[in-house]
Protein backbone atom coordinates (compact mmCIF):
# COMPACT_ATOMS: atom_id res chain seq x y z
CA UNK A 1 0.00 0.00 0.00
CA UNK A 2 2.72 2.61 1.20
CA UNK A 3 4.62 2.61 -1.72
CA UNK A 4 0.95 3.36 -4.05
CA UNK A 5 2.19 6.22 -6.55
CA UNK A 6 -1.87 7.35 -6.85
CA UNK A 7 -1.22 7.93 -2.88
CA UNK A 8 1.71 9.82 -2.57
CA UNK A 9 0.96 11.82 -5.55
CA UNK A 10 -2.25 13.46 -3.78
CA UNK A 11 -0.63 13.54 -0.62
CA UNK A 12 1.99 15.70 -2.58
CA UNK A 13 -0.43 18.12 -3.65
CA UNK A 14 -2.86 18.58 -0.98
CA UNK A 15 -0.59 17.98 2.29
CA UNK A 16 2.80 18.72 1.60
CA UNK A 17 2.82 21.56 -1.25
CA UNK A 18 3.86 19.84 -3.84
CA UNK A 19 7.19 18.56 -2.75
CA UNK A 20 7.76 15.15 -0.57
CA UNK A 21 11.22 14.06 0.62
CA UNK A 22 12.47 10.83 1.25
CA UNK A 23 12.28 11.20 5.19
CA UNK A 24 8.64 11.98 5.04
CA UNK A 25 7.96 9.05 2.94
CA UNK A 26 10.01 7.10 5.12
CA UNK A 27 7.69 8.66 8.07
CA UNK A 28 4.40 7.88 6.28
CA UNK A 29 5.50 3.85 5.64
CA UNK A 30 6.59 3.47 8.92
CA UNK A 31 3.32 4.63 9.95
CA UNK A 32 1.52 2.57 7.64
CA UNK A 33 3.94 -0.43 8.72
CA UNK A 34 2.74 0.25 12.29
CA UNK A 35 -0.89 0.24 10.98
CA UNK A 36 -0.51 -2.77 9.35
CA UNK A 37 1.20 -4.81 12.69
CA UNK A 38 -1.96 -3.44 14.47
CA UNK A 39 -4.13 -6.32 12.50
CA UNK A 40 -7.11 -2.87 12.35
CA UNK A 41 -8.34 -2.33 8.07
CA UNK A 42 -10.29 0.59 9.12
CA UNK A 43 -8.43 3.11 6.67
CA UNK A 44 -10.59 5.77 8.04
CA UNK A 45 -8.47 5.14 11.28
CA UNK A 46 -5.43 4.98 9.70
CA UNK A 47 -6.40 8.24 8.29
CA UNK A 48 -6.46 10.07 11.26
CA UNK A 49 -3.28 8.80 12.34
CA UNK A 50 -1.79 10.22 9.42
CA UNK A 51 -3.09 13.09 9.92
CA UNK A 52 -2.22 13.13 13.38
CA UNK A 53 1.03 12.23 12.75
CA UNK A 54 1.38 15.28 10.33
CA UNK A 55 0.37 17.02 12.85
CA UNK A 56 2.39 16.45 15.90
CA UNK A 57 5.68 16.27 13.97
CA UNK A 58 5.53 19.61 12.13
CA UNK A 59 4.96 17.75 8.99
CA UNK A 60 8.02 16.26 8.71
CA UNK A 61 6.80 12.84 9.27
CA UNK A 62 9.78 11.95 11.72
CA UNK A 63 9.63 11.07 15.23
CA UNK A 64 10.62 14.10 17.06
CA UNK A 65 11.35 15.90 20.67
CA UNK A 66 8.41 18.64 21.52
CA UNK A 67 10.51 21.65 20.55
CA UNK A 68 11.43 24.53 23.05
CA UNK A 69 14.16 26.03 25.27
CA UNK A 70 14.22 24.22 28.35
CA UNK A 71 12.39 26.67 30.25
CA UNK A 72 9.68 26.15 28.17
CA UNK A 73 9.01 22.41 30.20
CA UNK A 74 9.03 24.26 33.48
CA UNK A 75 5.15 24.06 32.88
CA UNK A 76 5.50 20.14 33.00
CA UNK A 77 7.72 19.98 36.52
CA UNK A 78 6.20 18.75 40.04
CA UNK A 79 4.14 21.05 41.68
CA UNK A 80 2.50 22.54 38.43
CA UNK A 81 -1.09 21.50 37.46
CA UNK A 82 -0.04 20.03 34.17
CA UNK A 83 2.89 18.57 36.12
CA UNK A 84 0.87 16.54 38.26
CA UNK A 85 -1.01 15.55 35.75
CA UNK A 86 1.60 14.00 34.12
CA UNK A 87 2.86 12.05 37.03
CA UNK A 88 5.83 13.86 36.71
CA UNK A 89 7.91 13.41 40.65
CA UNK A 90 11.14 14.54 40.18
CA UNK A 91 12.71 17.88 39.66
CA UNK A 92 13.64 17.55 35.83
CA UNK A 93 10.93 15.26 34.54
CA UNK A 94 9.43 18.15 32.82
CA UNK A 95 11.79 18.33 30.14
CA UNK A 96 13.35 14.42 30.68
CA UNK A 97 9.83 13.86 29.70
CA UNK A 98 8.70 16.01 26.97
CA UNK A 99 7.27 15.11 23.82
CA UNK A 100 8.92 12.26 21.95
CA UNK A 101 7.62 10.40 18.75
CA UNK A 102 5.05 10.70 16.48
CA UNK A 103 2.38 11.61 18.76
CA UNK A 104 4.18 13.11 21.50
CA UNK A 105 4.86 11.12 24.71
CA UNK A 106 4.64 13.39 27.45
CA UNK A 107 5.29 12.58 31.36
CA UNK A 108 6.58 10.35 33.58
CA UNK A 109 3.00 8.59 33.85
CA UNK A 110 2.88 8.24 29.95
CA UNK A 111 6.37 7.21 29.89
CA UNK A 112 5.94 4.30 31.93
CA UNK A 113 2.53 3.21 31.24
CA UNK A 114 3.92 3.04 26.95
CA UNK A 115 7.18 1.47 28.29
CA UNK A 116 4.89 -1.06 30.29
CA UNK A 117 2.59 -1.45 26.92
CA UNK A 118 5.32 -1.66 24.62
CA UNK A 119 7.94 -3.90 26.67
CA UNK A 120 10.45 -1.19 26.39
CA UNK A 121 11.54 0.64 29.28
CA UNK A 122 11.19 4.23 28.32
CA UNK A 123 11.74 5.82 32.03
CA UNK A 124 15.92 4.89 31.65
CA UNK A 125 15.99 5.94 28.18
CA UNK A 126 13.29 7.92 26.68
CA UNK A 127 15.24 8.48 23.38
CA UNK A 128 14.09 5.00 23.09
CA UNK A 129 10.37 6.77 22.01
CA UNK A 130 12.50 8.19 18.93
CA UNK A 131 12.98 4.99 17.28
CA UNK A 132 10.39 4.78 14.25
CA UNK A 133 9.17 1.09 15.31
CA UNK A 134 8.44 1.60 18.85
CA UNK A 135 7.16 5.87 17.87
CA UNK A 136 4.92 3.64 15.06
CA UNK A 137 3.68 1.26 18.12
CA UNK A 138 2.98 3.69 20.25
CA UNK A 139 1.09 5.94 17.83
CA UNK A 140 -1.34 2.80 16.69
CA UNK A 141 -1.59 0.99 19.79
CA UNK A 142 -1.67 3.76 22.03
CA UNK A 143 -4.63 5.52 19.81
CA UNK A 144 -6.35 1.88 19.28
CA UNK A 145 -6.42 0.79 23.34
CA UNK A 146 -6.84 4.16 24.86
CA UNK A 147 -3.71 4.63 26.15
CA UNK A 148 -2.69 8.12 26.53
CA UNK A 149 -6.55 9.53 27.84
CA UNK A 150 -8.55 6.73 28.00
CA UNK A 151 -10.21 7.48 24.74
CA UNK A 152 -9.85 5.07 22.19
CA UNK A 153 -10.12 5.32 18.42
CA UNK A 154 -12.99 3.30 17.79
CA UNK A 155 -15.29 5.33 20.41
CA UNK A 156 -14.91 7.99 17.55
CA UNK A 157 -14.33 6.17 14.00
CA UNK A 158 -16.63 2.85 13.28
CA UNK A 159 -19.36 1.16 11.68
CA UNK A 160 -21.73 3.50 12.71
CA UNK A 161 -20.32 7.05 12.34
CA UNK A 162 -16.58 8.89 11.56
CA UNK A 163 -16.35 11.65 13.91
CA UNK A 164 -12.52 13.10 13.07
CA UNK A 165 -13.13 16.34 15.02
CA UNK A 166 -13.53 14.70 18.57
CA UNK A 167 -11.00 11.44 17.73
CA UNK A 168 -8.27 14.08 19.12
CA UNK A 169 -10.06 13.37 22.68
CA UNK A 170 -8.04 10.19 21.99
CA UNK A 171 -4.87 12.25 22.53
CA UNK A 172 -4.53 16.26 23.92
CA UNK A 173 -8.68 16.86 24.13
CA UNK A 174 -9.86 19.27 21.62
CA UNK A 175 -6.74 21.16 20.75
CA UNK A 176 -6.41 21.38 16.98
CA UNK A 177 -9.40 19.13 16.69
CA UNK A 178 -10.87 20.95 13.59
CA UNK A 179 -7.19 21.09 11.72
CA UNK A 180 -6.40 17.68 12.25
CA UNK A 181 -9.89 16.64 11.46
CA UNK A 182 -9.49 18.28 7.82
CA UNK A 183 -6.10 16.58 7.39
CA UNK A 184 -7.72 13.16 7.77
CA UNK A 185 -10.52 13.72 5.03
CA UNK A 186 -7.48 14.64 2.88
CA UNK A 187 -5.45 11.28 3.82
CA UNK A 188 -8.77 9.35 3.51
CA UNK A 189 -9.52 10.88 0.17
CA UNK A 190 -5.68 9.66 -0.88
CA UNK A 191 -5.89 6.38 0.68
CA UNK A 192 -9.06 5.51 -1.43
CA UNK A 193 -7.06 5.71 -4.63
CA UNK A 194 -5.62 2.79 -3.61
CA UNK A 195 -8.44 0.98 -3.03
CA UNK A 196 -9.52 1.91 -6.52
CA UNK A 197 -6.78 0.72 -8.10
CA UNK A 198 -7.01 -3.02 -9.93
CA UNK A 199 -5.02 -5.71 -8.28
CA UNK A 200 -1.70 -6.19 -9.68
CA UNK A 201 -0.35 -3.17 -9.17
CA UNK A 202 -2.85 -0.88 -11.03
CA UNK A 203 -1.87 -2.32 -14.55
CA UNK A 204 -5.10 -2.25 -16.70
CA UNK A 205 -3.21 -4.08 -19.43
CA UNK A 206 -4.77 -7.15 -20.92
CA UNK A 207 -3.28 -10.27 -19.87
CA UNK A 208 -0.77 -11.55 -23.04
CA UNK A 209 -2.02 -13.69 -25.37
CA UNK A 210 -0.47 -17.38 -25.36
CA UNK A 211 1.80 -17.66 -28.40
CA UNK A 212 1.21 -19.67 -31.47
CA UNK A 213 2.53 -23.22 -31.89
CA UNK A 214 5.56 -23.36 -34.59
CA UNK A 215 4.83 -25.37 -37.60
CA UNK A 216 8.02 -24.98 -39.59
CA UNK A 217 10.68 -28.09 -39.13
CA UNK A 218 8.49 -30.41 -37.87
CA UNK A 219 7.45 -33.93 -39.59
CA UNK A 220 4.50 -34.06 -42.03
CA UNK A 221 1.83 -35.78 -40.15
CA UNK A 222 0.98 -39.54 -41.57
CA UNK A 223 -2.34 -40.13 -44.02
CA UNK A 224 -4.93 -42.29 -42.75
CA UNK A 225 -5.40 -45.24 -44.61
CA UNK A 226 -2.14 -47.03 -44.26
CA UNK A 227 -0.96 -46.82 -48.06
CA UNK A 228 0.29 -44.27 -50.01
CA UNK A 229 -0.27 -43.79 -53.70
CA UNK A 230 3.21 -44.78 -54.65
CA UNK A 231 2.18 -48.08 -53.70
CA UNK A 232 -0.80 -48.97 -54.62
CA UNK A 233 0.79 -48.00 -58.31
CA UNK A 234 3.86 -50.31 -57.85
CA UNK A 235 1.37 -52.99 -56.97
CA UNK A 236 -0.12 -53.00 -59.80
CA UNK A 237 2.99 -53.08 -62.00
CA UNK A 238 3.87 -56.34 -60.14
CA UNK A 239 0.42 -57.79 -60.92
CA UNK A 240 0.16 -56.38 -65.10
CA UNK A 241 4.11 -58.56 -65.40
CA UNK A 242 2.81 -61.59 -63.44
CA UNK A 243 -0.22 -61.92 -65.97
CA UNK A 244 1.84 -61.11 -68.92
CA UNK A 245 4.26 -64.12 -67.83
CA UNK A 246 1.72 -66.23 -67.71
CA UNK A 247 0.34 -65.82 -70.84
CA UNK A 248 3.63 -66.68 -72.35
CA UNK A 249 4.12 -69.68 -70.47
CA UNK A 250 0.36 -70.67 -71.43
CA UNK A 251 0.41 -70.24 -75.43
Amino acid sequence: MANNTAFFNAVRSSLFGGKLSQSQVDGINAVIAAWHRSGDTDDRKLAYLLATTFLETGQTMQPIHERGARSYFDKYEPGTKIGKSLGNTNIGDGYRFRGRGYVQITGRFNYRNAGLKMDVDLLSNPDKALDPVIAGMALVRGSLEGWYTGKKLGDYINASHTDYINARRVINGTDKATLIAGYADKFEQALALIAAQPAGGGSTSPAPKPSPVPTSGLPEPAKPGGFKPAGIIAAIIILAALAAAIFFVRF
